[in-house]
């Protein structure tokens, strides 16, 4: 995959100010440290955020490349262009937590963190905050900052939970059961990092049925391994599709969202 020119990353402050101003939206991606079973590495939903970030940077590229070859009136007039933040690696995990290596944050600690990136954002005159989740344990703590970042700071936050925009097509390709450490996330790494998955390590997770209405507190009591689906089913060449899929639909779920003047 390129990389993208749009890295916060590697700008100064001046190219920073002149990317924001030119930019839609900044673009911030995030993930966590916690345990994915004992063939994958713990650094899981951090880089399915930081290469599926880079998959909606290089796709709107693409877009806007190939409307510059169009006539005015066939362009599409709603092109996104981001500044892509660094990933954010650190989530709330506490339900990993019996699991060596996990690192949390608290629920607190977490929308703070996020409402002050976003506070920053806004200094510099950003109008418009855009994050990828690809850890479900951050999907509370993240609703509430972005709430907050458009009540205390009037900056447009849009919250996108990745899995929520390929779902069916996961299901479609992995069938039921593919969460987490499983059949999903394992392609995902093995498309993007596959030297980062322990090929001997894959089993089948045989984890517990989930409660339908009590809370399981901790991970471990769900499956001893820490996973759930079955990894030996992985298919990064399907995946790939899959992220296609789900990308051109987060594009457009954000493009009727500004559209709609959210």
């Amino acid at each position: 995959m390129p990389e993208t020119d749009d890295d916060l990353f590697k700008m100064t402050w001046e190219d920073a100010e002149a990317a924001f101003e030119d930019a839609d939206a900044a673009l911030l991606g995030t993930g966590s440290i916690e345990q994915h079973s004992v063939h994958l590495p713990v650094s899981v939903d951090t880089l399915r955020a930081e290469h599926l970030t880079e998959e909606l940077v290089d796709a709107t590229e693409r877009s806007s490349a190939a409307n510059q070859t169009q006539s005015d009136d066939a362009a599409d007039e709603h092109d996104l262009q981001f500044v892509r933040l660094p990933t954010l690696p650190y989530g709330m995990s506490e339900h990993h937590m019996n699991f060596p290596g996990t690192i949390t944050l608290h629920p607190q600690t977490y929308q703070d963190a996020i409402v002050d990136i976003g506070a920053s954002l806004a200094r510099h005159g950003v109008d418009r905050f855009v994050i990828v989740n690809c850890h479900g344990g951050n999907r509370e703590p993240l609703s509430q900052a972005a709430d907050r970042l458009v009540r205390e700071y009037d900056l447009s936050t849009h919250f996108v939970h990745w899995t929520d925009f390929a779902r069916e097509r996961l299901q479609e390709v992995f069938g039921e059961g593919w969460g987490h450490a499983g059949d999903h996330e394992t392609s995902v790494i093995e498309h993007y990092r596959p030297e980062l998955v322990k090929e001997g390590k894959k089993e089948p997770q045989n984890a517990e049925e989930m409660p339908e209405t009590a809370t399981y507190g901790y991970f471990d009591r769900v499956t001893d391994l820490g996973g759930m689906g079955d990894p030996t089913n992985a298919d990064p060449e399907a995946v790939a599709e899959v992220i296609d899929h789900g990308t051109e639909q987060i594009i457009e779920a954000l493009k009727d969202d500004i559209d709609a003047g959210w």
